[in-house]
Formats: C-alpha cells, structure tokens, sequence
C-alpha cells in the first residue's frame, strides 16, 4: 500500500464565509467549490502555498458536522510559516480567537495557536532552532519535572 497524500478535510457551517476567512487570515486561495442547488457547499478546495484543504458545509444526514466553536479540538491544523507573530496577528485581525500567544519552544520552534471562526484549532509556528530528538527529549524531561504539564508549552492543550 503506497498513501501519496494526506489533506486535511475541514466541515464548517459556512463554507463560503470560510473560504473568504482562511484567504484573509492565511492568504490562502480557492481552488474550486461545488455548490448544490440552494447553495450548500458541498465540497471545495484551498490551497494553502503548495497544500490543499478541503472544505464542505455540514450534512447532518450523513452525520457530517462542523465542531462547535468554543468547545475545544481534539485536531490541531500546523501551519508552518516564515513569521509566526505575523500570522497570528493577521488571523486574529481576520476573526480568529486566540488560544495561546507565540512564544518559545523546546522543540525549537516559536508558535502560538488560534480557533477560527468555525471552531477549528490552528498551531502557527516557525523555526528558531534545530534541535535533535535527543536534546528534544532531554527538554522535555527537564519540563515535565518543572511544569509537570507539557501541553502547557507543546502548542496543545489539556483541555481538549
């Protein structure tokens, strides 16, 4: 078995309003949608510099629901970026929540995480240090004796 992809696949309860947000907020670009008469979205594809997410709008008779905003996540979405403050700063600007102010990482990377406006979790981080499993692991360590709770600085949350 050969998997060539993985994409994301993202029910909202306005696909069309999450189209325009994920475009102000990420720059990313539509790449199509298929509309059902009466307009519901049924499906539609973004591309996210190089990585497509797929959307739709909810059909409760399939059991496909968006979350519900406020609640929690138990999928966090990665975006990887040259300017971590940037971003989140421009999401924030766009209509996303904050969940957690950019800051440093043990793992070397600088990211903070938002909900988008339809109850999505995105972790929004940049590189600022190389660091090796081993090291990694090594500060991991020396955080779970001192803080004893990793998702507090790992860019998940406990909670959800």
């Amino acid at each position: 078995m050969a998997i060539h992809e993985v994409f994301a696949y993202l029910c909202v309860a306005d696909t069309d309003a999450a189209i325009r947000f994920y475009a102000s907020a990420f720059g990313a670009t539509e790449k199509f949608r298929l509309t059902e008469p009466g307009g519901r979205i049924g499906h539609a594809e973004m591309d996210f510099g190089g990585w497509t997410v797929m959307l739709c709008d909810e059909y409760p008779e399939y059991g496909i629901r968006a979350p519900v905003s406020g609640v929690g996540s138990s999928v966090t979405l990665h975006l990887h970026v040259d300017d971590a403050d940037a971003v989140i700063a421009q999401a924030l600007a766009s209509g996303a929540t904050l969940e957690r102010p950019a800051s440093d990482a043990f793992y070397g990377e600088r990211g903070g995480s938002v909900y988008d406006p339809f109850g999505h979790r995105w972790l929004i981080g940049h590189s600022i240090e190389d660091v090796s499993v081993a090291e990694m692991q090594r500060r991991y360590d020396a955080l779970m004796r001192t803080e004893g709770d990793p998702c507090s600085r790992t860019g998940h949350s406990s909670d959800g």
